[in-house]
């Protein structure tokens, strides 16, 4: 059976959130939030940091970080070196995941810019996201006791679901507001007295003659 029509205006289109979106990169939950779904917004928050910090402290606080190029081998794609930062990701492809965490990440890309191997702790952040050196980093892989390795699997996976996270505030909430007219039409056609039915009139009714006119008519005397 066909439902009945109505005359409920359609929702409005959806529109993508740019913003919410940038602001859901730079810290995760931060476009829900700002688009009015905070619960939301805040499980994101708390989960994928408790998830990325809990690795980085798994990994003593250095396994987010891109290697400096300059001794490392060369990397070519499609016959042609890559250039440096690319270079770096190649050696540590780690990163590219874990950059998608947002700005908890860009102490890590500072750090590759001004990375200098002459000093021991790089400006600002000191050793937080530094590339450590080979004696460190063997030390780290060959005493850590797989900690280091799962802590850096876990900032991974912080950073890939934050994708999801940026998706989410980009296309917007997938329950949407009616629009305040069609709240207001809802309203009115709620309130109005339903229609009495419709009787239709009742058919002529044609008078019929006498018969006992009829039968004098005509009839004997």
């Amino acid at each position: 059976m066909a439902s009945s029509p109505t005359n409920d205006p359609p929702l409005p289109p959806i529109k993508l959130d740019v913003l919410a979106a940038g602001l859901s990169y730079l810290v995760p939950g931060l476009g829900q939030i700002y688009q009015g779904r905070v619960g939301k917004g805040l499980l994101f928050f708390g989960g994928l940091y408790l998830l990325f910090f809990y690795g980085m402290w798994m990994g003593n606080w250095r396994n987010v970080w891109l290697p400096d190029t300059e001794d490392l081998p060369d990397v070519q794609f499609l016959g042609a070196n890559m250039p440096g930062p690319a270079k770096a990701i190649s050696h540590r492809w780690q990163f590219l995941g874990q950059v998608w965490i947002g700005a908890a990440a860009w102490p890590g890309v500072y750090q590759y810019a001004v990375f200098d191997k002459t000093k021991d702790v790089g400006p600002v952040f000191g050793k937080f996201q530094r590339m450590p050196d080979e004696r460190e980093l063997n030390d780290l892989q060959r005493n850590g006791n797989k900690r280091w390795d799962l802590g850096w699997v876990y900032t991974v996976i912080a950073g890939v679901l934050n994708l999801l996270v940026i998706y989410d505030a980009f296309a917007g909430p997938m329950f949407r507001e009616p629009p305040p007219d069609w709240v207001a039409h809802g309203s009115e056609t709620a309130s109005a007295p339903p229609a009495p039915p419709v009787v239709p009139p009742a058919p002529p009714v044609t008078p019929s003659a006498p018969i006992a006119a009829a039968a004098n008519e005509g009839g004997t005397p």
